[in-house]
């Protein structure tokens, strides 16, 4: 049986206007598969990558990475889910925005009962990313209670969670934003410390507070803007995580730039490596809800828009950079 439903999508790569709602036939889910009808979606700053073609998809594209719903149909051998129950998700293929779809049920995970679909939708990308650079993209020798680690962007939606994580670590994260009322936010939700990076030199800053020590690791989703000064912030044998590239691609590397600034290490994570298997989606999620329904973290959703229609006004603020916190298209 197959059903009309909506989604986004978009023919060309293009502005937010090349996203047009469209209807398209969801059927019944296959072997592993199972079809869930969205109530939430999430929104993230990959989806504009995906739309713009600065990560290019096959045309046409559906769009989005992060909803959440109720189960409706589920495939065999799927065990973990059942028809009826309220999930979440963060997962590859995109196609999040619409109504209802078909997918793999790996990625897919039962919401706990102390948490609504908005937050579901507002947390699966943005805290599974947090989780796996706090707790599975570390410095050699780890990171203890007491360390300093540098975080950009800490106002955005990823930020905000890691600046509260970091807070339970016993971590003292400096944040960076391009903002005193974006600084004021993370200092609120748990940083250290705050940089301003339009008024501070954020590298000199940071060698500052640390004594002149830098930091054991950067986490940086901004890319060409702060990349430089990301490297000059590190203590010897310090790790630049490149998580993201929202002012821009990375330009190459001269490995003898990492030498001379400490035997640095840099790496280039994804989150769906982390999210390959089952096994670790449903052990990074579990974490994740730990810390979420104990407290530590709370999901902070600062914007929210109504119906489908309404992600063409979402993707030009992600990309006004006037957002702050989560974002979800409610259905």
């Amino acid at each position: 049986m197959t059903r009309r439903e909506q989604a986004i999508q978009i023919a060309q790569p293009g502005a937010a206007e090349a996203m047009q709602v469209v209807e398209v036939q969801v059927g019944e889910p296959g072997p592993g598969e199972i079809r869930i009808r969205h109530k939430a979606l999430g929104l993230n700053y990959i989806d504009v990558y995906h739309r713009s073609g600065a990560y290019p998809l096959p045309l046409p594209a559906s769009l989005g990475m992060e909803a959440s719903g109720v189960i409706e149909a589920v495939g065999e051998g799927v065990t973990h889910l059942k028809v009826g129950d309220r999930a979440a998700y963060a997962s590859q293929p995109p196609g999040a925005y619409c109504t209802a779809r078909v997918m793999p049920a790996r990625c897919v995970v039962r919401l706990p009962d102390g948490i609504d679909f908005d937050t579901g939708a507002a947390m699966m990308l943005k805290g599974l990313t947090a989780q796996y650079l706090l707790r599975r993209t570390l410095p050699q020798g780890g990171l203890a209670a007491g360390d300093f680690v540098l975080f950009h962007a800490a106002a955005g939606g990823v930020g905000l969670i890691a600046c509260q994580w970091a807070k339970a670590l016993g971590l003292r994260l400096i944040a960076t934003a391009g903002s005193d009322d974006k600084c004021a936010l993370a200092l609120a939700h748990g940083a250290a410390l705050a940089i301003n990076y339009r008024r501070e030199d954020f590298a000199a800053r940071v060698r500052e507070i640390t004594g002149g020590a830098g930091v054991k690791v950067v986490y940086d989703s901004v890319g060409l803007d702060t990349w430089e000064g990301s490297l000059n912030c590190l203590s010897p044998f310090g790790l630049m995580v490149s998580y993201g590239n929202a002012s821009g691609f990375v330009p190459p590397l001269s490995l003898g730039t990492l030498a001379a600034k400490g035997s640095l290490y840099v790496t280039r994570p994804t989150l769906f490596t982390h999210l390959a298997t089952r096994e670790s989606t449903q052990a990074m999620a579990d974490e994740l809800f730990g810390v979420v329904v104990g407290g530590q973290v709370k999901i902070v959703i600062e914007q929210r828009y109504q119906g489908l229609g309404a992600v063409v006004q979402a993707h030009r603020d992600l990309e006004a950079r006037t957002t702050t916190g989560s974002g979800v298209v409610l259905l």
